[in-house]
């Protein structure tokens, strides 16, 4: 068996260590969703904890770790008479990102199931981390039915498993432990909502603290049981200051003036729903009993804030989570009651100042590697600000400086047409594993969906050649059929953005990135993979290469520059070689090209309108669904765009009908020009 880094030899990330080690002291807390740039030590923090969990007490015998104490009385391997005990470590469960649902709730045998009318359950990863932790690395890019199942036994500690009328339910109550980069891509907001506490990280900017990571970390790999011996004395003493802890957390009161400060917290920072409150109310209990004290006080209540409030006050996937400090220090000072005379100092613990103890818990660091305070609106004594001109201070080679977006919109659906196969999502029509039922096959590989009444057709013609002579149905292997089903899937969508002089008007430009924008918003509810390419000057720019973080995304749209001649033709040839590319890498997920131009093309050659028809026809040669959102305005219209959306066998639309309801249906219709002209 490996060893695993010690948790006390992880250097800094007091914030992290805290969250998790709360969540030791009480699992009631919720989880911790861990949020940060890559190569900080997230997973490595995480699966330490493990390490210190004390030993779980469970039925001998009993596949799904059921407590002697109080038997599930549901189980599937029960009822339990007096059966023993045995004691085992507690579980660390991964999930994989790939895994199918059937790995990750449990499988049935149908055949048994169909013939026998026996319960042959097999448990899945929700099982074994019953009483544990479940740990989701990369938690963001799981896929959304996956994402159903956490959701549903988060919320009921139990889960359900069934088949075609066949059903089994388990106790599932564990530590939801997850951990993310941001920039592959933000989290659903049911998801989001169901992580108690959410810690952001970053790499130490501090020379002697990056020192002395590498030298631990080297230290470990070159003798990883050595290292973790002299880490031993630590390990034990931070597992003993949790058991403490635990046993000190039923008596700790949480008095009704703190219960005030939470509520006027929660409702100060307007977050959605009942649960933060109680999550806060939760979470400055474990402190209390952490630091060693019977009583929460404020600071417990203010730290609480700190872990459990970002992640709730984003409104959509653009919002950077955070929290305004100087609104939270006043909302608890004007409801501040009567406080306990104990030490406030929630990292005091019973051996006294955890500072440099083996825990390093304590109050997270709020100076520069916390957070950025966010601002509260502007103040209403504060003066309006001045007009902007319409055309924008122009710099060297006639480039203008960044325009901020218009107010995003709600847009209509874009889809591509025809059926896919790609990763489930909320766009096109697709086959996947959950949706409707619109036929029946022979399985290929592990039945996943059984079509039960193809199936009895098919074992059906058998039975008597079978020597059936009692009431169950002799079903064979080849008898079983899958279901077939159709739902929804997500798309790449690959945004052509044209940045030149022609596009620079503040106000114009202002609009196009706030169309831009809103078309991100929709890509990111409808669980798409983004791509931004802009072209201005010369040359086209892959601003941001297909990804599924759409923030990343708006971010990059937000500082685009513009000016300079409109090299249409090189903008659709970049995006021509990146499907080429992601077409090899992901065959699966189908594209959806999103030009947005005015349809003016003065750069790249000696005929530049040509260049730009001949790229856009290559596209419609491949047969990739396009948009072109025509962005020219005055009252005079060349319907450029219009041109190019007919070369690109696509349909054209105005920033306008871009809200309207005219533009459901768009894309198919492209899809329907383009057969009619193929066959004329």
């Amino acid at each position: 068996m490996s060893t695993r880094y010690p948790f006390t030899a992880v250097v800094g990330m007091d914030d992290l260590r805290l969250a998790l080690l709360l969540n030791a002291v009480s699992p009631s807390v919720g989880g911790v969703l861990v949020r940060g740039e890559k190569g900080t030590a997230k997973s490595t923090a995480v699966r330490a904890l493990a390490e210190l969990l004390p030993e779980v007490a469970v039925v001998a015998g009993c596949r799904f770790s059921c407590d002697p104490a109080s038997p599930d009385p549901g189980c599937p391997d029960g009822p339990h008479g007096d059966g023993g005990a045995d004691a085992r470590p507690a579980r660390m469960v991964e999930l994989p990102v790939g895994a199918s649902e059937d790995r990750l709730v449990g499988s049935l045998d149908i055949e048994k199931a169909l013939a026998d009318g026996v319960k042959a359950f097999e448990p899945g990863l929700l099982a074994a981390a019953h009483r544990g932790i479940l740990y989701v690395d990369e938690v963001n890019l799981l896929s959304d039915h996956l994402i159903d199942h956490l959701l549903d036994a988060a919320a009921m500690g139990a889960s359900h498993v069934e088949r075609e009328g066949v059903s089994v339910r388990h106790a599932a109550r564990f530590l939801l432990v997850g951990t993310m980069n941001p920039e592959e891509g933000e989290l659903r907001p049911q998801l989001l909502d169901r992580f108690g506490l959410t810690v952001e990280v970053a790499a130490s900017r501090v020379p002697e603290e990056r020192v002395e990571v590498v030298r631990r970390r080297l230290a470990f790999e070159d003798d990883p049981a050595g290292f973790a011996e002299r880490w031993a004395g630590e390990e034990a003493a931070l597992r003993e200051r949790i058991v403490a802890a635990r046993e000190l957390l039923p008596r700790v009161a949480l008095g009704d003036a703190v219960l005030l400060q939470i509520a006027a917290t929660c409702a100060a920072f307007e977050v959605d729903g009942m649960r933060a409150d109680i999550v806060m109310a939760r979470t400055a209990t474990a402190l209390a009993a952490w630091a060693g004290r019977e009583e929460v006080t404020s600071e417990d209540v203010r730290q609480a804030a700190l872990l459990a409030l970002p992640h709730r006050r984003r409104r959509n996937p653009f919002d950077a989570p955070g929290m305004d400090e100087d609104k939270l220090d006043e909302t608890l000072e004007r409801f501040k009651g009567e406080e306990p005379e104990d030490d406030p100092d929630p990292d005091q613990g019973p051996d006294g100042p955890g500072d440099g103890g083996p825990g390093g818990g304590g109050v997270p660091p709020q100076g520069g590697e916390g957070p950025a305070p966010e601002t509260d609106g502007v103040p209403e004594e504060a003066p309006a600000p001045a007009p902007e001109p319409e055309h924008a201070p122009q710099g060297a080679g006639g480039e203008r400086a960044a325009v901020k977006a218009a107010e995003p919109f709600r847009t209509k659906m874009l889809s591509v047409p025809g059926l896919g196969d790609g990763a489930a999502g909320r766009r096109s029509r697709a086959r996947t594993e959950h949706g409707r039922t619109t036929g029946a096959t022979r399985p290929r590989g592990a039945l996943t969906k059984l079509h039960l009444s193809a199936t009895v057709r098919a074992a059906a013609p058998h039975q008597r050649a079978r020597g059936r002579s009692g009431a169950g149905l002799v079903v064979r292997r080849d008898d079983l059929r899958q279901a077939v089903r159709e739902g929804r899937e997500g798309n790449l969508v690959l945004f052509v953005v044209d940045a030149s002089g022609s596009m620079a008007a503040r106000k114009r430009m202002g609009a196009v990135k706030g169309a831009v924008l809103s078309l991100l918003l929709d890509a990111y509810q409808r669980r798409d993979k983004v791509g931004l390419i802009t072209f201005r000057g010369r040359a086209a720019d892959l601003a941001l290469p297909p990804t599924s973080s759409v923030d990343a995304a708006a971010a990059r749209l937000e500082e685009l520059p513009t000016g300079g001649r409109t090299p249409l033709s090189a903008g659709l040839l970049r995006a021509h070689d990146v499907l080429r590319v992601e077409r090899l890498r992901d065959p699966s997920r189908r594209p959806l090209l999103v030009v947005v131009t005015d349809g003016r093309a003065t750069g790249g050659g000696p005929d530049p309108v040509g260049l730009a028809a001949r790229a856009a026809r290559l596209h419609a040669a491949d047969g990739t669904a396009s948009v072109v959102v025509d962005c020219e305005a005055g009252p005079v219209r060349l319907g450029l765009a219009g041109d190019l959306a007919r070369h690109l066998g696509g349909t054209a639309v105005t920033l306008d009908e871009l809200r309207a309801d005219a533009i459901a249906g768009l894309v198919r219709e492209a899809q329907v020009n383009r057969s009619v002209r193929r066959a004329a």
